[in-house]
């Protein structure tokens, strides 16, 4: 089907999405093993298609829960890794699927070492160094994981640790490295040598790429949006995010557009009503903050508040625009670009909510 006979869709540009991926690995050396980053259904990409197009960038994919392994396993041969906590009734499936289960602790460790009879569980152990979200305390970890590797039906695949600030704070996120390196050149001693390190996230491979370890874990990047701005040149967006003109009026001065009345017509005005609204991820905080769409190359202020399935900007500009007509709204657009990142400081957000957000109506055609 073509795109043309869309309302609301997403192009993804899969050799863009292969291009950054090989930037992630050019960044680390190739003695370091890509885990892409696929979850959130490939945020918001299409977790089959974005993993089929990176099967031979990417060493192992990740994903959040047993659902996503399950889906993703249909289309890739990789191993798989679950970032997130296991439900116990989840554990007998991971172990049988061969999944890589994270766990925080060693009685989670003990609980797969139950479960895994028949052959033994890679898993990954987590070490909270500051994120506070999973993990074992860095203070226990060591003696935490000589335990593990003493368990029988379960094999130290790796150990990791997450980075909360490394786009944020860059003298918290080079103390946190460090200390994290010297605590696994202890737990080095106790653990079998096989064992892989990883910690870096998008921020870290762009920012921090010395301290790769053996696994690197790209996510947001590989979408072609840097989590730090200098290196946004660096990358190729993926995504455009597109709907069409659905209606076209002109309105004397005094009208009120949309709910609230928030915006009322300074003079007459050409308005544009556009085939997208927040159900289509199209966020409703991106009201009243300035935000534009391109059609035809222009870029066109977005009017009062963003509704369900449709938005109104001002075309007045624009004469020729006709029912029909594209709008891009990130992306490129002859010669004009809106990233997502831009749409992202302007609804009070990240990029990663704007790509995830996008919803299930949007179709997705691939490039």
């Amino acid at each position: 089907m073509n795109s043309t006979a869309f309302r609301c869709w997403a192009e993804i540009d899969l050799a863009a999405l292969r291009r950054n991926a090989a930037l992630a690995r050019d960044r680390v050396g190739p003695n370091v093993e890509l885990l892409a980053i696929v979850k959130a259904n490939g945020y918001g990409h299409g977790m089959m298609r974005v993993a089929e197009a990176l099967a031979a960038e990417a060493h192992l994919f990740g994903v959040a829960n047993l659902e996503e392994a399950t889906q993703l396993r249909e289309s890739v041969d990789h191993p798989i890794m679950i970032l997130g906590p296991a439900l116990p009734e989840e554990r007998e499936p991971i172990v049988r699927k061969q999944f890589i289960p994270s766990v925080s602790n060693l009685e989670e460790a003990m609980a797969f070492d139950q479960t895994a009879t028949n052959a033994p569980a890679a898993i990954n152990f987590v070490i909270d160094t500051g994120m506070g979200r999973m993990g074992t305390l860095a203070a226990d970890a060591a003696n935490a994981v000589e335990q593990i590797a003493t368990l029988r039906n379960v094999r130290l695949h790796s150990i990791s640790t997450h980075l909360p600030v490394a786009d944020e704070d860059e003298e918290f996120t080079r103390r946190q490295l460090s200390d994290f390196a010297e605590l696994v050149r202890h737990i080095r001693i106790a653990t079998p040598k096989d064992c892989k390190v990883h910690v870096l996230l998008s921020a870290g491979v762009l920012g921090f790429f010395n301290t790769a370890f053996n696994i690197v874990r790209p996510g947001l990047m590989l979408y072609g949006s840097s989590p730090l701005p200098q290196f946004q040149n660096l990358l190729a967006p993926v995504m455009t995010f597109k709907t069409r003109v659905v209606l076209v009026r002109d309105l004397p001065a005094g009208s009120s557009v949309s709910y609230g009345r928030t915006f009322v017509t300074p003079g007459p005005m050409r308005v544009a009503t556009l085939s997208v609204g927040y159900a289509d991820g199209y966020s409703r905080h991106l009201s009243g903050r300035g935000t534009s769409v391109l059609i035809n190359g222009k870029r066109c202020p977005l009017l009062g508040r963003v509704t369900m399935d449709l938005t109104m900007v001002d075309v007045s500009a624009l004469p020729e625009v006709r029912t029909g007509d594209e709008a891009v709204l990130f992306g490129r657009q002859a010669g004009e670009e809106i990233l997502a990142s831009e749409l992202a400081e302007r609804a009070g957000t990240i990029p990663w909510e704007i790509f995830t957000g996008i919803g299930s109506r949007v179709r997705r055609v691939y490039l």
